[in-house]
């Protein structure tokens, strides 16, 4: 209500006026849950003003409502397998952050998508799914066969690749077991703590190379830190960064453009 005033106190041609007027009328207010890690959650913060401001221009900046909860207690009950105390933790942000006027969720982690049907019952509107977000822009690409990369959980458990599989048709591959630890530990012990090596990057190469021969199209960046450590200039093979394509999908929705 305040842009609106100042519209009036400088007197814009009425065309113009209205133009502005109609582009801040439509943008939904985003919801975030962030902070697991922050590193990512300040990616997501940039990539959705970023987002909004070049699609309407001048000084416009997304409507955003943001939750950042401590990774430290989400990690450990991670680790220690306790999700239903994760998903308390999460919808209780989600509540929160649409009590601060949300009009739909993202959950600013691939990893705590495990947890993503709980916190949609939770709460009253709509949450926008990174796996699907993802799928649907493997689909744009024509991509049938696509490798993933990311927690030991998200490269495990079904709650992301067979989401992927079984509504999208889309089939997945990860590393092996081994790498799998080793792509976990990176994340959680360097990624995570803002710490990025050469030689994690190296590793990273070589389990996508190895993803690729094994038949992948390309490869999905499936934790949000992991565009810290390789971008599209360290490799030829086709990149899916779940961070920028949420965001997308999200600047997306609050336009309603899609």
């Amino acid at each position: 209500m305040a842009y609106c005033k100042k519209l009036e106190k400088y007197s814009l041609p009425a065309s113009s006026a209205n133009s502005h007027l109609d582009k801040i009328s439509i943008m939904k207010t985003i919801g975030l849950l962030g902070g697991m890690s922050w590193e990512s959650t300040s990616t997501y913060y940039r990539l959705l003003n970023e987002g909004i401001k070049h699609r309407l221009g001048g000084l416009h900046s997304a409507r955003l409502c943001l939750l950042s909860v401590d990774f430290s207690e989400i990690e450990e009950l991670q680790h220690k397998g306790d999700w239903d105390a994760t998903a308390e933790i999460l919808s209780r942000a989600a509540q929160q952050v649409q009590a601060g006027g949300a009009e739909f969720l993202l959950i600013g982690t691939n990893t705590m998508h495990k947890v993503a049907d709980q916190v949609a019952d939770s709460i009253d509107i709509p949450l926008l799914h990174i796996a699907d977000a993802t799928a649907e822009n493997l689909k744009q690409n024509g991509v049938q066969t696509i490798g993933l990369l990311g927690t030991r959980f998200t490269m495990q458990q079904d709650f992301y690749k067979g989401r992927l599989t079984q509504l999208h048709g889309i089939e997945v591959l990860v590393p092996d077991e081994k790498e799998q630890e080793e792509i976990h530990r990176v994340i959680y012990d360097e990624l995570c703590l803002g710490k990025v090596e050469h030689a994690s990057r190296d590793y990273f190469l070589q389990a996508m190379e190895r993803l690729v021969q094994q038949g992948a199209q390309g490869i999905i960046l499936g934790c949000t830190e992991i565009a810290m450590l390789v971008r599209a200039t360290d490799t030829d093979i086709p990149l899916y960064d779940t961070t920028e394509i949420h965001c997308a999908a999200a600047i997306d929705h609050a336009l309603n453009t899609l």
